[in-house]
């Protein structure tokens, strides 16, 4: 993995996503190791945007719910009232590198109107500027099933494109792409991976716990593929690892870029 600190160190503007069974239930103690590292970054000079999932599992305990809710209606209800316990979070561990968050929330629909477009771009850079952390979540209070993204993974990849980053960061419960589950016997864990390559080989299981996410190991390697072929590097790597991954250090899986224009 030559040249990945230079990559990391150097690059001037990261977005790091991070899922939702990473920091909320019994995970959420992960948050301040997670803003640990994003200050460390923060510090070096380098403008971060967190893409942050979490939302409607964070709510879930609050509307006294066991498990995901399955009809729209409770899933926005959950996430009105989560989003904003886990800003809270993420503001008061900032809060001890004096670095104030922003909140952004999206549809896709924001991001296919050209206006719409636009308006994010320009609050995305302001934001920047004022050296603020941006973070950014499906905007699940009004998104609807024709409207969503889909996952925060493939939300991470068209952020990345809009603020034009050097470096995305998908951060997951697994410490790499390997070839198949790495639970299961054989798997080998892939270190590099070429922009042109389709990874035909690799057998998918999922990335992430159960029951409170929706992306899996298909969402991170479809959205690590995108931002690459827009010209931005990425590397899959574990939340316990994100210290160590913005630090440049040899973890996780790194997908090669291909040459911008």
């Amino acid at each position: 993995m030559s040249g990945l600190r230079e990559a990391v160190v150097g690059a001037r503007r990261i977005v790091v996503k991070v899922g939702s069974s990473s920091i909320s239930g019994e995970n959420a103690g992960q948050i301040d190791p997670l803003v640990d590292a994003l200050s460390a970054a923060h510090a070096r000079g380098a403008e971060v945007v967190l893409v942050s999932s979490g939302a409607i599992a964070t709510g879930m305990p609050h509307l006294r719910l066991d498990a995901r809710p399955t009809d729209l209606a409770t899933q926005q209800a959950a996430a009105a009232v989560g989003q904003n316990v886990l800003i809270y979070r993420y503001q008061n561990s900032l809060a001890r590198y004096d670095i104030v968050a922003g909140q952004v929330l999206l549809t896709a629909g924001d991001l296919e109107n050209p206006t719409h477009r636009s308006n994010a771009q320009r609050a995305m850079e302001r934001l920047l500027g004022l050296r603020i952390l941006p973070i950014v979540n499906e905007n699940d209070t009004v998104a609807t099933h024709e409207i969503r993204f889909g996952d925060n993974d493939r939300l991470a990849a068209l952020v990345s494109e809009l603020v034009q980053a050097d470096l995305l960061v998908l951060l997951s419960d697994v410490d790499a792409l390997y070839t198949r589950p790495p639970q299961e016997p054989g798997a080998e864990r892939i270190d590099r991976v070429p922009v042109d390559d389709d990874l035909s080989g690799v057998e998918l299981g999922d990335i992430g716990a159960a029951g409170v996410g929706t992306g899996g190991a298909g969402t991170k390697i479809a959205a690590a593929k995108h931002a690459a072929k827009a010209g931005i590097p990425v590397l899959l790597a574990s939340t316990g690892n994100v210290r160590e991954a913005l630090a440049g250090e040899a973890t996780g899986t790194w997908f090669e870029e291909r040459p911008r224009a």
